[in-house]
């Protein structure tokens, strides 16, 4: 599949966030990179908590994605998001890898500014604790 085409389902993922499609897009072997979390997240499992875990604390009625950069050669993505959290504002940058079967392959997160990461690993934190409970 094309970046586009990817880029496409990871989009329509959000209009169907009850649905399996989030897991039915991660690649076995996936990493997720995140803003506050020194290491990278390795496998499906874990990459799907932290993007499952995003949609409920990030994905809420202010969000949204400001500007796309699409890279066909590497089948990749950078999308801009900005939203509001608690009062503050959140501008970040969510940069998406694909696998030749269009699976994501490697997924990062990079948030600005400082008080905004704050306030993700805040939020974030108590979703993946809610989670695994």
């Amino acid at each position: 599949m094309s970046a586009r085409a990817n880029l496409k389902v990871w989009h329509d993922h959000f209009e169907d966030k009850g649905g399996s499609g989030l897991a039915d897009q991660i690649a076995d072997d996936a990493v997720f990179h995140s803003p506050v979390v020194h290491t990278p997240q390795s496998g499906k499992p874990m990459v799907v908590a932290y993007l499952s875990a995003a949609d409920v604390v990030l994905a809420n009625d202010s969000f949204r994605y400001v500007r796309e950069i699409v890279d066909e050669s590497q089948n990749m993505a950078m999308l801009e998001f900005e939203l509001e959290l608690d009062g503050i504002q959140v501008n970040g940058v969510d940069i998406i890898s694909w696998n030749d079967d269009g699976k994501i392959q490697d997924f990062k997160v990079m948030v600005r500014p400082l008080k905004a990461i704050n306030k993700v690993w805040e939020e974030m934190g108590k979703m993946l604790e809610k989670m695994k409970g």
